[in-house]
């Protein structure tokens, strides 16, 4: 690969088979990929189980919303932890207290617990989630140098999670139809603690060494300004996916045909792992800084298109469109997070990286369950678009913020927004 290439970030396949049989990676991978694939499934699964149970979209938006809440808290507190101590430990400690969680709030909603029960309880579960994405992405710096067999693997971390959102909503809304339709996300739990200690007692994870101890300011990755902006990106991403992942159910529900809604959430993941390979050969806009506005205002920008189809076959055709845009952005914001995340916080970083999509999920499920329920499923489109394209205004605003830190500088991964444009 040319010099120029390295510098504007692409990717070869050779870069990606370097990386995944790199040695000791292949078990590390195998499990992350067994911990995240119910990633989507467990949410989605959630949120039609309670809203079986209840019969309200506003209610199940809330036990949604308060699990990615609980996510959000806990890939931070998680990311800190897995820094300092290796993710061993806090990974197996999570993954019990998951398994205590889930059975609890399966527990509650078959009992018809009031809806601040069922919150709190989600909130637990969320909050105890096992971060092995953070763990996964951090462990490609440990295993690989800096440079292009390093950014495949970060991009296969990207792609492989639109991967699992292609094959969690459509699981789940099959397992909706189970006899008993807690089942997705009681079996998505399951998947995820497996795949979680399994990753967590891999050989070179459990080589990862505790991290010398040195005091970092209360928000600690956080602390830069580049890794502010990056999370605010993040957040108008996560904002716009939360109001779809509301309203796309809700249209199903309402044209009779509600196991069709994970096929549809399946629908714009298809053209995300599609669009987001050949992204990755040949990145637009090169500047790393530029490309954070650019990408979340054309998601946005589709998000709201999808309020004019009047059928479900149109609205998976605009979906599809919509979904172009989703793994350019995890995959820049990975790129992002290389540059400008402090040394020693690689699992921190990605941490509020995460906690930001999720807040923004929560916020964005919470009002698009009101609005579906008070003014229509199309204004819960448009609120979304319009929302993450109101937010790229503000990141365009900071773009020169996303500067590599006076380490990463003199790495290649820190060149990438430093001269990519």
């Amino acid at each position: 690969m040319s010099q120029s290439a390295h510098l504007e970030g692409r990717t070869t396949l050779a870069d990606y088979r370097a990386a995944l049989t790199a040695p000791g990676a292949r078990g590390p991978a195998v499990a992350s990929a067994l911990a995240r694939l119910p990633i989507a499934m467990v949410g989605i699964s959630a949120l039609l189980y309670v809203q079986r149970e209840t019969g309200s979209f506003a209610d199940a938006g809330l036990v949604s919303a308060s699990a990615l809440a609980g996510v959000s808290l806990g890939a931070v507190i998680q990311g800190r932890l897995i820094d300092r101590f290796g993710p061993t430990r806090p990974l197996l400690v999570v993954a019990a207290l998951l398994t205590l969680s889930m059975t609890a709030l399966a527990v509650a909603i078959e009992a018809h617990a009031s809806t601040f029960v069922l919150v709190a309880l989600s909130a637990a579960t969320g909050l105890s989630e096992p971060m092995v994405g953070s763990a996964s992405r951090a462990l490609w710096t440990k295993l690989l140098p800096a440079g292009q067999a390093r950014n495949a693997a970060l991009s296969y971390e990207a792609i492989s999670m639109e991967v699992f959102f292609i094959l969690g909503p459509g699981i789940a809304g099959l397992l909706i139809t189970a006899p008993w339709p807690g089942t997705g996300m009681v079996v998505g739990a399951a998947t995820m603690v497996i795949g979680a200690i399994l990753f967590a007692l891999s050989p070179v994870v459990r080589a990862w060494g505790r991290a010398p101890h040195a005091k970092k300011p209360l928000l600690g990755a956080l602390a830069g300004s580049g890794m502010r902006t990056l999370a605010l990106a993040a957040l108008g991403f996560g904002l716009v996916i939360g109001f779809v992942e509301v309203a796309v159910p809700a249209a199903a529900t309402e044209a009779g045909h509600t196991s069709f809604s994970g096929l549809l959430l399946s629908a714009w993941s298809i053209s995300s792992v599609a669009f987001g390979v050949t992204y990755s050969l040949r990145p637009w806009p090169r500047a790393l800084n530029l490309r954070l506005p650019v990408l979340l205002s054309g998601f946005g920008a589709f998000v709201a298109l999808l309020a004019l189809p009047s059928s479900l076959w149109a609205l998976a055709l605009v979906m599809l469109l919509a979904g172009a845009m989703i793994t350019p952005q995890s995959t820049t914001h990975s790129a992002v997070i290389e540059a400008v995340a402090p040394p020693g916080t690689a699992a921190e970083a990605f941490g509020w990286v995460l906690t930001a999509v999720t807040l923004g999920l929560a916020a964005g499920q919470s009002m698009s369950g009101y609005l579906v329920e008070h003014f229509g499923i199309g204004v819960a489109f448009l609120a979304g678009g319009v929302a993450g394209v109101a937010l790229s205004v503000l990141v365009w605003l900071l773009r020169e913020t996303v500067r590599p830190t006076s380490a990463a500088a003199g790495s290649p991964s820190g060149e990438l927004v430093a001269t990519g444009g």
